[in-house]
């Protein structure tokens, strides 16, 4: 046994608060399963790590072979050990590895890491290895690993790896799947001086996966951005949604193995896992809000980056610099990678002619001359600082003969300090030795350098990138006009193909279940011989177009199926006798079931499309662009992830060339873009909502000046045997919507909802707002979009706050009651309510309150938590009608802890909504 020095908890908020992950990263006990003296031994070198790195634990070496293992007494089996350990070690042969869990769980152990290696990466035995594991460990104890090199926490001392060395402390978390990469990036941050809060791998993810390990990470006050190497997504709901809270806070940059087909092949191999489609992971890394990067060196550079500068407003960027070439080289990265060149303002340009030689280059990049020294480099930096269509400036120096790389530094940090700027600067100080002391001068300042200016034009275009798109998830978006959405129409036709065994449904149903969802349609009728179509022309008007009618075919053209443009009933009756020859040459006569005929449509608009198909990881994905026939030569398209709001679905259209074209070229009139978001939406809850459709889309969509029209529509239903993979972001949960009394209805907040939150806060005292944040919040404070983002836009996985809304005279929020489920701990939330101050005594608190309980209870929470202040008469009354139990807290004497033990009544029928 050796025990080891450990800081004094209490100095750290965070390690004094108790987490399930806790026993991994902060463990007062270890014991090392597979401990050895074998030189070279991975059981070995763990159990060194540990006793020459103090973390103020005990260690203990478990070996049935050994009495002692490098002078430390060693003990058979963990249940000999003179204490329950936190965390146990594991290094042993895989096949051992089942009993040692067992093992764990009976002696009490929280926490594991699983070295070994030869598991699901082996095949099916190794997998079986894998499940028994499971089976030992669930809901017992939390396990990294297995196939990984272990974790380090820098800021106690603790090494749990078999590293060669011990990482330095810093502001960084870092997790990564490859043990091999975690060793060459520690021994590269040694060498470069880069700290971590934490160095975690991860391995093969049996247990904790990446969005545990957000979680906590962000959490950690030491942790101010957390970098990933990822080849395999694991969980890819519980990633989506860890991410989507802390990339709010802290900086999430990923780098992503597998983009090409090989690579991901590499990684599925190496990780035994899914990789996925590399577009869909792109959508996903969008959505929450992570930058993904394409260099290991943008990692961590991304990392020091964001942890130094402001985020720019655009894209938009000044270059100065004193030699041309650079400049060009920047110029070009930054261009590539999607960002632009400001451009300088007449008043900005007139002042730098004032200042510099004639010969500079009067406009961006600014050439500001070979002997430009400390003084002019000061001066054009001021000026280019207070030009507003700046959005970030990168400085650029090459040591020549009388340039002073060191003075300059000096210059630049502090004409930067002094501007104020928000802008973020960048800096490439060009050479080697020379330029060594200047470089020290900026980083010391907080503006980081960089060796080559290409460098540094890439990292501001993904500095901007990440901005522009995190704030663009947050924007608020608009209310949907009310049109009824009629979703009971569809399981109709859904269980009328299924009792005829198809899976492919007509045109004619598909375009039925898009009306349904308020999405326009072309007129369509079914005909099964050529008099009918005739009639059926007649009464819709020439021209007509005729179109196979198959319950077998989807792709009509293909088998010459469709024909355009008839303009009387003879040229009707030769259609449908063509299309019928068509498909009994190319198909089979099986196959034709009639034709249907629909109005011919000017089609003087664009051809979209619009579809989703199901992904093995992300479950349905949304996919936007570029239609008609030539859809898969074009490849103009966008991807994103349903459920979409106004805002999201305007991104997803910007994110394809078409799109610049919707908003009206060479003199032809824009779409309603205000429309097509709303469509989109629309189409995005038909995929949420009806999880039997496997695959739909809609191509092409006729959009123009004058309307949006589904030409043509497929739907294709997931076999009955195969379960749907769940949305990787969870819906709107409107079934927690219930009335009240006059006019008022329940239903959880929707981020629609900022403007409302921003007009129930004007009715909101000083006093209430203490009593309900147990501190005064100022009104401006209260109402800023920052905030009110973390109010209105939930995940409904982890939080659902309820509002109580009136909508006459107007729509008016009166009270908001929230449940927040606890990291790590699924069946605990804690509550929350705030009841505005003319509505207050009216019973909307208890109503609030009660549909909450009945909230927690359907999701499956057992212990329902939350703090009330003493003085607070009014709470603790509502509280204990509820049945919470109230105590004092151990942490305030002016708090008491409201407890409501929803596990007691867990046999009783909770009447959840469907």
């Amino acid at each position: 046994m050796a025990t080891l020095h450990r800081p004094d908890p209490s100095l750290d908020i965070w390690k004094a608060r108790s987490h399930p992950l806790d026993p991994i990263f902060l463990p007062r006990s270890v014991a090392v399963v597979g401990a050895t003296e074998r030189e070279g031994s991975v059981g070995r070198t763990v159990l060194w790590n540990l006793i020459s790195h103090p973390f103020g634990g005990t260690v203990y070496p478990v070996n049935p072979k050994r009495h002692q293992v490098l002078g430390i007494r060693a003990y058979e089996r963990l249940s000999a050990l003179p204490e329950p350990v936190d965390l146990a070690i594991i290094a042993i042969p895989a096949a051992g590895v089942p009993a040692v869990i067992q093992e764990c769980v009976e002696a009490g152990v929280k926490g594991a890491i699983v070295l070994s290696a030869g598991f699901k990466e082996i095949g099916p035995e190794g997998l079986e290895l894998e499940k028994a594991i499971q089976e030992a460990a669930r809901g017992k104890l939390r396990l990294i690993g297995p196939n990984c090199l272990g974790i380090q926490n820098p800021h106690t001392g603790l090494n749990a790896t078999f590293a060669a060395q011990m990482a330095r402390p810093g502001n960084v978390g870092f997790i990564s799947q490859s043990g091999a990469l975690c060793t060459s990036i520690l021994d590269w941050s040694l060498r470069e001086n880069v700290g971590f809060s934490a160095f975690i791998s991860l391995g093969s993810m049996l247990d904790v996966g990446w969005g545990d390990l957000i979680d906590y990470l962000g959490e950690d006050p030491h942790t101010h951005s957390i970098v990933l190497y990822m080849e395999s997504i694991g969980d890819a709901r519980s990633f989506v949604s860890a991410a989507r809270e802390v990339a709010l806070s802290k900086p999430i940059i990923v780098i992503k193995a597998g983009r090409t087909q090989a690579a991901a092949q590499a990684a599925a191999s190496h990780t035994g896992s899914l990789t996925g489609s590399d577009a869909v992971l792109d959508a996903a890394f969008r959505r929450c809000g992570v930058l993904r990067v394409d260099h290991i060196e943008d990692l961590f550079d991304m990392a020091e980056v964001l942890a130094k500068q402001p985020r720019p407003q655009g894209p938009h960027l000044s270059i100065l610099t004193n030699a041309g070439g650079p400049g060009v080289l920047a110029t070009d990265t930054l261009i590539r990678a999607g960002g632009s060149l400001a451009q300088l303002s007449p008043q900005t340009l007139e002042q730098l002619n004032s200042i510099l030689p004639p010969h500079w280059s009067h406009g961006n990049p600014i050439d500001i001359l070979g002997d430009a020294g400390p003084e002019r480099f000061a001066q054009a930096l001021e000026i280019v600082l207070r030009d507003p269509a700046s959005q970030g400036c990168l400085v650029i120096l090459t040591p020549q003969a009388m340039t002073d790389p060191t003075a300059t530094a000096a210059k630049v940090v502090e004409t930067w300090r002094r501007s104020g700027s928000r802008q973020p600067i960048l800096a490439s100080w060009m050479g080697g030795d020379l330029v060594d002391a200047g470089e020290q001068i900026l980083n010391q300042a907080g503006i980081p350098t960089y060796r080559y200016p290409d460098q540094a034009a890439r990292v501001f275009s993904y500095l901007w990138r990440f901005s522009d798109n995190l704030k663009a998830l947050y924007e608020t978006p608009t209310l949907l006009p009310a049109t009824a959405v009629e979703g009971e129409r569809v399981q109709p036709i859904l269980g009328q193909a299924r009792q005829q065994g198809r899976r492919l449904l007509t045109e004619v149903e598909s375009k039925e279940i898009l009306a349904a969802y308020g999405i326009p349609v072309v007129p369509t009728r079914v005909v099964k011989s050529p008099e009918a179509a005739v009639e059926a022309a007649a009464e819709m008007g020439y021209p007509v177009v005729l179109k196979l009618y198959s319950h077998t075919l989807t792709h009509k053209s293909d088998v010459g199926g469709v024909q355009l443009n008839l303009p009387d009933a003879e040229a009707v009756r030769r259609a449908f006798a063509q299309i019928r020859r068509n498909v009994s040459e190319k198909a089979g006569p099986e196959h034709f079931q009639g034709v249907t005929v629909q109005p011919m449509i000017r089609t003087d608009g664009y051809e979209l499309i619009l579809g989703s198909s199901e992904d093995p990881q992300f479950g349905p994905v949304l996919l936007f662009g570029s239609g008609g026939q030539l859809v898969e030569v074009f490849q103009d398209r966008a991807i994103g992830l349903p459920p979409l709001n106004t805002t999201l679905a305007r991104r997803l259209m910007e994110n394809t060339l078409i799109y610049k074209a919707l908003k009206g070229v060479r003199g032809r009139r824009a779409v309603n873009l205000e429309a097509l978001e709303q469509l989109l939406v629309r189409f995005s809850q038909l995929v949420a909502e009806q999880r039997q459709i496997q695959e739909i889309d809609i191509n092409p969509l006729l959009a123009s000046g004058e309307q949006l029209l589904a030409l043509d529509a497929r739907v294709i239903l997931r076999s009955e045997q195969e379960p749907p993979v769940p949305l990787a972001i969870r819906p709107y949960p409107s079934q927690y919507s219930w009335p009240f009394r006059e006019g008022i209805t329940i239903r959880p907040i929707r981020p629609e909802d900022e403007l409302l939150v921003i007009q129930f806060h004007r009715h909101v005292s000083d006093y209430s707002i203490y009593l309900r944040y147990f501190h005064p919040i100022k009104y401006s404070a209260r109402i800023a979009h920052e905030r009110l983002v973390r109010i209105c836009f939930n995940d409904y996985d982890r939080e659902i706050a309820l509002v109580a809304e009136k909508q006459e005279p107007e729509a008016t929020i009166l009270g908001i009651s929230r449940l927040s489920k606890k990291h790590g701990l699924p069946e605990e939330a804690e509550f929350a309510l705030l009841v505005a101050d003319p509505y207050q005594r009216q019973g909307i608190g208890t109503e609030l309150l009660t549909r909450l309980i009945q909230v927690a209870r359907c999701e499956g929470i057992r212990r329902l938590t939350g703090e009330v202040l003493s003085e607070n008469e009014g709470m603790r009354r509502l509280c204990r009608r509820l049945g919470f139990q109230l105590l004092p807290s151990s942490e305030d004497p002016g708090l008491l802890r409201a407890t409501l033990d929803l596990a007691a009544d867990a046999a009783l029928p909770t009447p959840c909504p469907a």
